[in-house]
């Protein structure tokens, strides 16, 4: 056997086999790009799940407010204390978002 021959022979399999790698690597890097942008997508969806529960909250609270300014309206403890949950919640999401923020910067 010379050494063409030996040259070929191994040089062969060492091509086919860096092409599988090639085509194997391709697949995963396509892979994980569709995984980073599934989970962009779902870091959205929960910024805005947050924002809809922050918003319905500022709403019962200002709705609760008014209620209670109205002479007619006869508000009793339960509607002050639900008030007072109300904003105690929202202080404390307030605080947890502002915490995450500040984790996630440090």
């Amino acid at each position: 056997m010379d050494i063409t021959t030996l040259v070929i022979a191994m040089g062969i399999p060492s091509a086919v086999t860096t092409f599988c790698f090639g085509l194997l690597q391709r697949k995963i890097t396509k892979r994980q790009k569709a995984e980073e942008e599934k989970e962009k997508a779902r870091r959205e969806n929960e910024a805005m799940v947050a924002e809809g529960v922050n918003a319905a909250i500022v709403l019962c609270v200002a709705t609760a407010k008014a209620v209670q300014r109205i002479p007619d309206a006869n508000c009793n403890g339960d509607m002050s204390s639900a008030l007072d949950y109300a904003i105690e919640v929202k202080n404390k999401y307030r605080d947890f978002i502002r915490k995450q923020g500040i984790d996630a910067l440090y």
